[in-house]
């Protein structure tokens, strides 16, 4: 296919092994090295282990997911000068080893958020929903975050608070430890944690959360550039105010003023369909090609809406997004590149989040949340299948950079 087709893999505990994911027809993983605190350098060394790992086993590093962005620097105190070079020294780092696709995201204390990691659908198959009945039980009465109440509506407070009260002590511990302590390379963090993180943002809104974004990208794009890296940034996810805190990647707007802030091609995006189309009112294919060019990765999945507002992750071809129109722009996209003579026209693609299904819903090793081995496995082949057919009848003359010819 033209888009490179991934997997993401979280290293060597992953439960989806390098092997499976060979099988499901991916030429490669997307991954990163978990071990590794927040904020030290990636070396040569540990880098080149992994890639090797990988290549062994007859695949590709596509892209890093993520070189992750330690929280002096979104909030631009401490030792964030410091956490700045450790950074460019990755980055160079990375480029020496020959990747170049380096997925980050700017989203603050917490990453993305569900309200259930193991939601069952009609058909038996489990996947994972954002509640915000839920999610406000959390925010005001496990957390107890100050003020947390003037961030919903009164009828969901009253919700929260009956749902929080049915809730046996053990009930509330697990739906705690969903929210706060299920990232790999984050893990054991407690409510504390959390509190503390979020004082550090007492004095912080959008516009100086922006201010200190590009006080990032200013200081590490020329280093990508020179390495020969492009960063891209992830979606917020979901893309609205969490915790009392702003959120900067979530909207059309926010895109524009992302490659505003530096107009380096190393400044890029990840441009992920789930994450986008938790805002309902988002439109993403226009969103898509208006940043298209700086696309660097995809992420391709969808999300369904609820009339309360809250939303799951929906089968790949189904819920919100119009997955033709995405998959035709994306190969529109590519099909402008090779035409410009571009030697990094190849955009890299996964499918995202899967639904638990058929023998994984007996497996005895714990699923890394979204990551089934055969939910993902069922979104890939739809999704290949869909490039093809989009291929094969819009423009066949391109199959054979894929390696088929019409």
């Amino acid at each position: 296919m033209l888009m490179e087709e991934s997997f993401r893999w979280f290293g060597p505990n992953d439960p989806v092994s390098l092997q499976t994911i060979r099988q499901t027809g991916a030429t490669g993983v997307v991954t990163s090295l978990h071990q590794i605190p927040y904020g030290e350098v990636w070396t040569v060394k540990d880098i080149m282990e992994r890639k090797e790992m990988i290549e062994r086993a007859g695949l590709t590093w596509s892209a890093v997911e993520s070189l992750p962005v330690h929280e002096n620097i979104k909030t631009k105190t401490g030792n964030y000068e410091e956490l700045y070079e450790n950074y460019r020294i990755s980055l160079r780092n990375l480029g020496k080893c020959g990747l170049s696709v380096i997925t980050y995201n700017f989203m603050p204390v917490l990453d993305w958020v569900r309200t259930d990691l193991n939601y069952e659908l009609p058909d038996g198959s489990r996947t994972l929903f954002f509640n915000r009945t839920k999610f406000a039980a959390f925010d005001i009465f496990i957390l107890q975050r100050k003020n947390a109440e003037a961030d919903f509506a009164p009828e969901i407070v009253e919700r929260a608070k009956k749902l929080f009260e049915s809730m046996s002590r053990e009930e509330a511990k697990q739906f705690e430890l969903d929210i706060v302590d299920n990232f790999p390379g984050f893990k054991g963090v407690t409510l504390d944690d959390v509190r503390a993180m979020l004082s550090r943002y007492d004095k912080i809104g959008r516009a100086e959360l922006k201010a200190n974004h590009k006080a990032f990208l200013n200081s590490v794009c020329p280093a990508a550039e020179e390495a020969g890296c492009r960063l891209v940034i992830h979606p917020d996810d979901p893309p609205f105010p969490m915790l009392g805190l702003p959120r900067i990647f979530s909207t059309a707007q926010d895109v524009t003023e992302l490659l505003a802030m530096d107009d380096s091609p190393a400044n890029g995006v990840c441009f992920c369909t789930g994450s986008f189309s938790g805002r309902a009112e988002n439109d993403l294919v226009p969103m898509f090609k208006s940043c298209a060019d700086r696309v660097g990765f995809v992420h391709l999945r969808s999300t369904e809406h609820t009339p309360e507002g809250n939303f799951y992750e929906a089968n790949h071809l189904e819920g919100v997004v119009d997955m033709y129109g995405m998959v035709k722009a994306v190969i529109e996209e590519q099909i402008r590149r090779i035409e410009a003579g571009r030697k990094d026209w190849r955009i890299v693609m996964r499918p995202d989040h899967g639904h638990v299904i058929a023998n994984d819903l007996d497996a005895t090793a714990p699923i890394t949340p979204g990551y089934s081995a055969l939910g993902r496995l069922k979104g890939l082949a739809e999704l290949r299948g869909l490039e093809y057919g989009i291929l094969h009848a819009l423009y066949p003359k391109y199959l054979k950079y894929c390696g088929k010819q019409a």
